[in-house]
């Protein structure tokens, strides 16, 4: 492999879950363009179930596209090969290089090992060949000693990238002494000689009141702390982790029109909102009980992952009878993809293809059908809005599709939009379903709130009201928002030293 003009690849790892290595990405991706460097982002196996399409209509983890986003390229399958979407507590389907292969238990996915070592190698691989610098993602703790002999993301695809790695830990989570020093202590020798420094994240308060803390971490680590970063409020970056639901991360407050999202089960692409969040006219809220649905202006059911457990909650809590008492009363509701399926008269799943084998009547609010299919559709797609649709905005509309199951009506089409091209090529497809009094809408497609257009039509239907002080540009918006990520960093850590040109290696 010819190394001239590239760098050592570097590598984010963390002490836990959600301590901000996805972000720490971004930002070095966003940073290392702004230097010139043709830099790349990686990670191995990711676990989420926010994806998002490649233009080639592959599968990847929603925070590879987004630091794909920040390094200025087009999101490719080589920087995630491995995407587990859990279906359950105890399974996942995996995507291997784009494509779902099917779902799993984790004893059976350990058997897979030998295959996805061989996928991971060949895309980190291809990846190097195409890009100056690397920038690869851990998962998790970095050292979780009862999976790390079969770790195929963090310490061991480190030592074998010859990656130059940063240890992120989380101050705001506490405990961040044991976090870090606990971390390197279950690190043998070879490994912690990987590591460059140490970034603590999410800091809350006065940096000089922890001055002492860097320099006890400093000195008991044996390496330098690059430096503290604080938490950011002013900075809006799509999320990918559930957490970030937990910890009500995701809402917009203060705007005229009040939207509720359901917060299903199994939750997938709730990235479909960051556009609404990012409104200065909107009010976004999360709905998990019936009595937080008054005053709403529009309901929306995002995506599932297993949708007739989403039913089940829904039942369960009463949010079904919630949400036909909405409606019954002049409500508008929004259905996207899960959430579309839930809207119709039956879902079916024969095969059990998102998990038992069942079929349910849904909501009963849009008069279709769906099966699941052992096909999962994944694609980008371009489509025009048709009459039918309440908030019909004009021209092209971009979105992209990632489901298992197809959607059919049961009487009179009322569909909602005419897809007119899926990857590039021409088509004429109806998709989605416009109820006959026009306050139901459900589409397949993710994405279509990222339309500028249309999302200002949409809050105008459901509003009743025009002329709202709107986001003109969210595309301008969050590519702004990695400017803001990158400055935040370079105020904050040390970067200086992290780029090493690459020696000649064969990585086979």
């Amino acid at each position: 492999m010819d190394s001239a003009g590239k760098y050592r690849p570097l590598m984010v790892l963390g002490t836990g879950s959600h301590v901000g290595k996805s972000v720490l990405v971004m930002g070095l991706c966003r940073h290392f363009r702004r230097l010139g460097i043709d830099v790349a982002p990686f990670k191995a196996q990711n676990m989420a179930l926010n994806s998002g399409i490649t233009p080639q209509g592959g599968e990847i983890g929603r925070a590879q596209l987004s630091q794909a986003q920040a390094a200025g390229l087009e999101p490719h399958v080589d920087m995630n090969p491995i995407l587990l979407k859990p279906t359950s507590q105890v399974g996942s389907q995996v995507v291997l290089s784009g494509k779902a292969i099917g779902n799993y238990s984790g004893a059976e996915y350990y058997r897979l090992r030998p295959r996805l070592l061989r996928a991971v190698r060949a895309a980190f691989g291809r990846l190097q060949e195409r890009h100056q610098l690397i920038v690869l993602e851990g998962a998790g703790s970095c050292v979780e000693m009862n999976l790390k002999r079969r770790d195929l993301v963090n310490l061991p695809m480190a030592r074998w990238a010859g990656a130059k790695a940063l240890l992120a830990a989380d101050i705001d989570a506490g405990g961040v002494f044991a976090q870090v020093l606990g971390s390197l202590r279950l690190m043998t020798p070879a490994e912690r000689r990987l590591l460059a420094g140490i970034v603590i994240n999410k800091f809350r308060g006065d940096p000089a009141l922890f001055s002492d803390g860097l320099e006890y971490i400093a000195r008991k680590a044996g390496l330098p702390v690059l430096g503290l970063l604080p938490r950011f409020e002013h900075i809006r970056l799509p999320q990918e982790d559930g957490v970030a639901l937990e910890r009500g991360e995701l809402r917009a407050s203060a705007g005229a029109v009040r939207v509720g999202v359901l917060r299903l089960s199994h939750i997938s692409n709730y990235t479909d909102f960051d556009a609404l969040a990012a409104e200065p006219a909107v009010e976004l809220s999360w709905i998990e009980q019936p009595g937080q649905m008054a005053g709403l202006d529009l309901v929306i059911l995002p995506g599932s992952k297993n949708t007739l457990a989403a039913l089940d909650q829904l039942r369960r809590s009463g949010l079904d009878q919630a949400v036909a008492a909405y409606h019954g009363l002049g409500g508008r509701v929004l259905g996207l993809c899960g959430g579309y399926q839930l809207l119709g008269r039956v879902i079916a799943d024969p095969l059990g293809v998102e998990g038992p084998p069942g079929q349910a009547a849904g909501l009963g609010l849009l008069e279709v059908e769906t099966v699941m299919a052992a096909d999962k559709t994944t694609t980008r797609v371009e489509a025009r809005c048709l009459p039918a649709l309440p908030f019909a905005a004009p021209g092209p509309v971009q979105g992209y599709e990632i489901h298992m199951g197809q959607s059919r009506p049961l009487s009179e089409a009322r569909p909602a939009f005419e897809l007119v091209s899926r990857l590039g090529r021409p088509l004429a497809v109806p998709e989605g379903q416009v109820s006959r009094d026009g306050r139901v809408v459900g589409t397949y497609l993710h994405g279509v709130l990222d339309n500028d257009g249309l999302r200002a039509a949409l809050l105008a239907w459901a509003r009743g009201a025009a002329g709202l002080e709107g986001l003109p540009d969210y595309a301008a918006f969050l590519d702004r928002q990695y400017d803001l990520l990158a400055d935040h960093l370079e105020r904050h850590l040390d970067l200086a030293g992290l780029l090493e040109p690459l020696a000649d290696q064969n990585l086979s």
